[in-house]
């Protein structure tokens, strides 16, 4: 008799349900698939043998990081262990992935069964489970749901900003998608432009350098020697920029009205900032392979590395790819008509635009390019599985691949790859420990630079509590100096005579009077010693006049 159990994942944790004992299970399939959508008759096939709930949110990402990787987790061998009967030879477990089937087989001995009458199963379970697990209420397997969904697409989109090869291919897409449009427009203006000045095509063919002169020079008609400095530097190149001043005299174009003009002039601008915008993504590009994938942009350069990562989808799909993938990667089309028709399958790919195809003889090339498809390879492999990746293998790889082609022609052997990998491992080590060097100087300097901000942080925050302690005291001095002044004033009007505002002499005698000082501030002294002044002036007026 063969016991059939299921393991279902669910957000909530893991359960794990016996089917009814049944010969053969392939019997089961008809009854399953009429009982499925009714509970009840879903309750007479299967039963809830154990339930394991999660901890935690972060314990039910962890196990599903486990389920999807197809990796046994402690918490689900514990149920296993414990929840399965002891015979486990009798003993049959459907699961709805084949590779965690095969690691409960490895693990625990246990044989495991995926599709057919378990996917039904399965199809029940999950459509009736908060019915079959007691406690459990359909709005809280909801929200288990929601919020086990938002923190694994969380954790799986997490990733080193500085090594993200999604910019890469949106950059290299929307080049080349620049490039066509350039082209376009382009055609567009010499078009335009052409029937005003026909021969300025002939003498200026390049894309941007044509917009920019026929910009620049606006009505042929106005084309002087004055302006032959300005032409020379827009086409670097004397020789030219006097042709284009011969040909606007004796040119026989159609004259053009002002309005046409400035159209004209207006989609030159835009198609001369296309290109200027063009080139500045090109360095963009050209700076985010040498973060991400500094060996194949050294082996095979910026653009036809990027174009193999945005083909591959990404640089782990690239470096999963094997050597004989790489070498016809974008020649598709080719390879299965090649196969249908029977006729000779592409030798190359992308990688026919680096320079090594190109170089090598018509006999060499096919070489050539397996030889580069198997460098690229281990150069995206390094890229993608280094910690701190460099451009020395890249290097190293890109020197074998011009040895190769030597080879090629003159038949001087090339270095063995165990010695030219053993040079860049050395040299690598170094690169890597520079870096880490100068990664822990910036930390430390970041750590010196928090600890200065925390500490004048705190020193504020105690001038600030020094501060309200001083105001707090000297306002309590304040009121304790009012609430004395207020005590005295009524002592002093108690001890004065009221009987007719006379004072009674004592017959005691009098005691002597203390002096007073005077406390004079400065300014009054300055108005004391004019006012004597002003005395003594007038004194000696006074005198002369009764002499006189």
């Amino acid at each position: 008799m063969v016991l059939l159990h299921v393991l279902f994942e669910h957000a909530a944790g893991y359960a794990l349900f016996a089917v009814r004992e049944v010969e053969e299970i392939g019997l089961l399939l008809p009854q399953v698939e009429e009982s499925v959508l009714t509970l009840g008759k879903f309750h007479n096939v299967v039963k809830l043998v154990a339930f394991s709930p999660f901890r935690s949110a972060q314990s039910a990402l962890e196990n599903m990081n486990a389920v999807s990787e197809g990796v046994l987790h402690e918490d689900l061998r514990l149920l296993l262990d414990t929840a399965l009967p002891p015979k486990r030879k009798k003993v049959v477990l459907g699961v709805g992935d084949a590779k965690m089937g095969a690691a409960v087989l490895e693990e625990l001995g246990v044989q495991c069964q995926t599709g057919g009458v378990v996917a039904e199963l399965m199809r029940g379970i999950r459509l009736h489970f908060p019915a079959l697990v007691r406690g459990l209420t359909a709005q809280s397997a909801a929200k288990a749901q929601l919020g086990l969904g938002h923190s694994y697409s969380r954790a799986k989109v997490k990733f080193n900003v500085h090594r993200v090869d999604n910019m890469i291919i949106q950059s290299i897409s929307l080049l080349d998608q620049l490039d066509k449009d350039i082209n376009t427009f382009s055609m567009r203006v010499r078009e335009w432009y052409g029937y005003h000045f026909p021969e300025l095509i002939k003498i200026v063919p390049e894309n941007s350098m044509y917009c920019r002169v026929a910009k620049f020079i606006g009505n042929r008609r106005e084309l002087s020697e004055e302006s032959l400095e300005g032409l020379e530097e827009i086409v670097m190149d004397s020789a030219k920029a006097q042709a284009i001043l011969e040909a606007s005299r004796s040119s026989m174009g159609m004259d053009i009205s002002p309005l046409d003009l400035i159209n004209i002039e207006s989609f030159s601008r835009r198609v001369i900032s296309l290109s200027d915008y063009r080139k500045g993504l090109q360095e963009y590009l050209r700076s985010k392979m040498s973060q991400v994938a500094p060996s194949l942009s050294a082996l095979i350069g910026e653009v036809v590395g990027a174009r193999l990562i945005s083909h591959a989808g990404s640089l782990t799909n690239l470096a999963k790819y094997p050597a004989s993938t790489v070498q016809i990667l974008g020649a598709e089309k080719a390879l299965f008509r090649a196969l249908k028709t029977r006729g000779n399958t592409p030798k190359y790919g992308l990688i026919f635009h680096s320079t090594f195809i190109g170089r090598a003889a018509a006999k060499n090339k096919g070489r050539i390019s397996r030889y580069l498809a198997n460098k690229c390879t281990i150069a995206s492999r390094i890229d993608c599985f280094s910690e701190v990746p460099t451009s020395v293998f890249g290097d190293k790889l890109r020197e074998q691949v011009e040895e190769r082609l030597a080879f090629y022609e003159t038949g001087e052997p090339p270095r063995k790859n165990l010695e030219v990998m053993k040079e860049a491992v050395v040299e690598a080590s170094e690169v890597v420990a520079e870096v880490k060097r100068r990664q822990e100087k910036k930390e430390k300097k970041r750590k010196k630079r928090e600890k200065r901000r925390l500490e004048a942080l705190a020193a504020a925050a105690e001038e600030a509590a020094e501060n309200s302690v001083m105001e707090t005291e000297e306002n309590d001095v304040g009121a304790k100096k009012k609430k004395k002044k207020k005590k005295q004033q009524p002592e002093e009007s108690e001890a004065e005579p009221e009987e007719n505002g006379v004072e009674e002499e004592e017959e005691e005698e009098p005691s002597p009077k203390k002096k007073r000082k005077v406390v004079v501030e400065p300014e009054e002294e300055e108005e004391e010693e004019k006012r004597k002044k002003k005395k003594k002036k007038k004194k000696a007026v006074a005198q002369d006049s009764e002499e006189d």
